[in-house]
């Protein structure tokens, strides 16, 4: 069965973190959805995403074709729901469509009618098509919103390393290190660690291939430390915690979600977060993850383009990919910070602050796609990537699609 994930219409609640990617590449726990599904179903997918999206994220269409919501991770009970439908059964969960079974040239036709867009409107018309409807009894993951990726972390890093892990042996920990509890510790291949402690009382860890945690860094569970990255010196991790590949992390971090190839380098307090790929936050960069009337924390929402309750009392910043901030940057409570955006200097900066923005509290002015481009292509030549045509593509429409956000003043 021909696997393709698609974004549903209730995406937009998920930005700014997929204006650059399609929701399945969202990371949570320790792979990303997309991730996940192929592991489980040992199969790989294809995307059916925004129009600007899929130059890069393509959809590949067979004969037989299984449709998931790319905002739902995968469990057993749900796994068995799916295997159990027929053609153009579709499976609900509260008016969200989570999957769907149907032939290759109905799905044509589906896309034809919506004029060959392979945009949110297509979950639409296969939500809304003439077929059998059934609830899911299943108890599943949703990412609904982006305060969903860090609240539901830990449950989901819990699943992933079960899948990981099962039948496999971990590499072993030299004996400068220090481990409390009766959880789960893994190490992949390459993993360097030295005189650190890790306490798996409240949930596992786990450390990707080629990883390092570097002296005095003090870990507490569940947490996961991806491929190639690493913790500075007396990092503190507080879980559930995820970093994702390629990612330097030093400092404290609470309840956090990195998705890759990101540097949060030294001292200074991310809680409550999630980060894109592609930051950096400068020394000393600190984040409020609780009001000081302990009050419930609204952010900024661009499906319904203002202000909204995420009935959480701790939730911190949510960053888009590409976004940098300089040292001693001082971040509120529900921060929403979107693509492309260079923060610096004293004081606290907007709470929402649009994508292509370039300032701090003084004020912001346009962050012209030309200038960014510059600084991503540097960025990319020190991981060994290439910051190609397709990238260029991506961000530019970004910047099309946020313009109404943007407004220059000091």
């Amino acid at each position: 069965m021909n696997l393709i994930l698609f974004d549903d219409v209730f995406s937009d609640n998920l930005l700014p973190l997929n204006y650059t990617r399609p929701v399945s590449e969202i990371r949570i726990g320790i792979m990303t959805i997309r991730e996940k599904w192929e592991k489980v179903l040992n199969t790989k997918a294809s995307y059916a995403t925004k129009d600007y999206l899929s130059i890069k994220f393509k959809i590949n269409i067979a004969d037989d074709n299984l449709l998931v919501n790319a905002s739902v991770c995968p469990n057993p009970d749900l796994l068995k729901e799916i295997d159990a439908l027929s053609f153009n059964q579709k499976l609900f969960e509260n008016g969200k469509l989570l999957a769907i079974k149907i032939k290759g040239d109905q799905l044509v036709k589906f896309i034809e009618a919506n004029d060959g867009s392979m945009k949110n409107q297509l979950s639409y018309l296969l939500q809304k098509s003439n077929s059998e409807k059934l609830m899911t009894k299943s108890s599943n993951i949703i990412i609904d919103n982006v305060w969903d990726v860090f609240s539901k972390n830990g449950i989901s890093l819990e699943a992933d390393f079960e899948i990981l892990t099962q039948g496999r042996k971990s590499h072993k920990l030299n004996k400068t290190n220090q481990v409390i509890g009766g959880g789960k510790i893994f190490l992949e291949e390459g993993v360097k660690a030295d005189c650190a402690v890790f306490n798996t009382t409240s949930g596992s860890i786990y450390l990707g291939k080629g990883s390092e945690v570097m002296e005095g860094s003090l870990i507490r569970g569940p947490f996961a430390l991806c491929d190639y990255s690493g913790l500075k010196m007396g990092t503190k991790i507080y879980g559930p915690t995820t970093v994702g590949p390629y990612s330097k992390v030093g400092g404290e971090v609470n309840n956090s979600v990195i998705f890759g190839y990101s540097n949060k380098g030294h001292d200074g307090f991310l809680g409550n977060s999630v980060i894109g790929e592609w930051c950096n936050l400068g020394a000393d960069t600190n984040n409020s993850n609780l009001k000081n009337n302990y009050g419930e924390v609204q952010l900024w929402n661009y499906n319904e383009e203002k202000y909204i309750n995420s009935h959480l009392q701790f939730c911190g910043l949510i960053m888009g990919d590409h976004s940098k901030c300089g040292i001693n940057t001082m971040f509120n409570t529900g921060s929403v910070i979107g693509v492309n955006v260079n923060i610096f200097g004293s004081g606290f900066p907007d709470k929402h602050v649009p994508s292509f923005s370039w300032g701090g509290a003084d004020g912001f002015k346009t962050y012209t796609p030309e200038k960014a481009f510059e600084v991503a292509e540097r960025v990319f030549e020190r991981r060994n990537k290439d910051f190609d045509q397709n990238e260029k593509e991506i961000l530019s429409h970004v910047f099309k699609l946020t313009s109404k956000y943007r407004v220059d003043y000091k």
